[in-house]
């Protein structure tokens, strides 16, 4: 049952960023580009996408335990912002300016055939791995 529901939700997800048009990085570059032709489309997608997601947690965090899953609710601990913080949102900016995608349209883009989107991907797992095997060690 549990996968059943995370690939449903994985497939809601897609659908929302394919009709939101999040899964098409000329979108994205052009909301991006505040001093060139600036394209607000998206910004009403982040709001809509910001006012569910707080819906949501407010909900979530009503219950003891997970409504699908075994165990307690894990929540962050962490609440201060430091280097690494700033860092890793920094690089998540840029790669996404460059290159018009972060990791979900990137997914939705590969399975959608978009070669791009495939040599994002291959990117962005390469950057992952580096960080397990370098970036902690920084």
């Amino acid at each position: 049952m549990l996968l059943v529901a995370i690939f449903l939700c994985g497939v809601l997800f897609g659908t929302g960023l394919i009709v939101s048009g999040m899964a098409d990085p000329a979108n994205v570059i052009g909301f991006l580009d505040l001093g060139g032709a600036w394209n607000p489309q998206l910004a009403l997608v982040m709001a809509g996408a910001v006012a569910v997601g707080l819906a949501g947690f407010a909900l979530a965090r009503r219950r003891a335990r997970p409504l699908l899953g075994d165990g307690a609710m894990h929540w962050p601990t962490a609440n201060g912002i430091d280097r690494r913080l700033v860092i890793g949102s920094s690089l998540f900016g840029i790669g996404w300016g460059l290159a018009g995608f972060c990791p979900g349209p990137a997914l939705v883009g590969v399975g959608l055939g978009s070669g791009d989107a495939v040599v994002f991907t291959v990117a962005m797992l390469a950057g992952m791995y580096l960080y397990r095997k370098v970036g902690k060690r920084l």
